[in-house]
């Protein structure tokens, strides 16, 4: 079956988001980042701030935080008994799979790679980078400071791999569970969407 669904994860700082929407521009397919965050905000109920927050992170033990304190404990879960970031996973992972059933696009982040795993039409992409070209992008367009930016990039990433691992037991990061893993730092940006493109057309 011809590839139709490109999935994008990435590093903190490695331009992946914006590989991702000109690679969509390119190709003249939409590119769900921000579009599918909102659309996830819209179908769960949840503010969109809480939906960007948590929809690939967790930032600490779930079961901890809910054993520890009793106010979390009764607020993190909805009305089904179901955690909240549980039911935001799987708002996330429906909204998801109705894309993809309905159109070819691009999707950057939230375990898309995982979600769509039994689907056989979908190149899935990872972006790294080198820390050098990691710490100039996070400075120059995240508007961190020198100081700050190895500290929050290295905690952005260890919450995207702790959300990986807990929905799907699968290492984020992990070359086989991808057909592409690229270093933005070495190839560009520019060097990447070709890459990326001409793979996504060839097969």
């Amino acid at each position: 079956m011809k590839r139709r669904i490109i999935t994008i994860s990435r590093q903190n700082g490695s331009g992946g988001r914006y590989i991702g929407e000109t690679l969509a521009k390119e190709l003249g397919i939409t590119c769900y980042d921000e579009k599918l965050m909102d659309m996830v905000a819209k179908e769960s109920g949840f503010a969109l701030d809480y939906v960007e927050e948590k929809g690939e992170k967790i930032t600490g033990s779930l079961l901890f935080n809910i054993a520890s304190s009793l106010t979390y404990a009764n607020n993190v879960f909805s009305g089904n008994g179901m955690s909240l970031q549980d039911e935001l996973y799987f708002v996330q992972n429906r909204v998801i799979k109705e894309i993809a059933e309905k159109e070819s696009c691009v999707i950057v982040g939230r375990s898309a790679d995982y979600i769509l795993r039994d689907r056989d039409d979908c190149l899935n992409v990872f972006i790294t980078a080198d820390e050098k070209s990691k710490l100039e992008r996070a400075v120059k367009y995240y508007n961190m400071t020198e100081k700050d930016a190895p500290a929050i990039l290295k905690k952005n990433d260890k919450a995207r791999y702790n959300h990986y691992k807990y929905y799907t037991d699968q290492e984020w990061g992990m070359a086989s569970n991808y057909d592409l893993c690229l270093n933005s730092g070495l190839l560009g940006i520019e060097g990447c969407v070709k890459i990326i493109r001409s793979v996504f057309e060839s097969i």
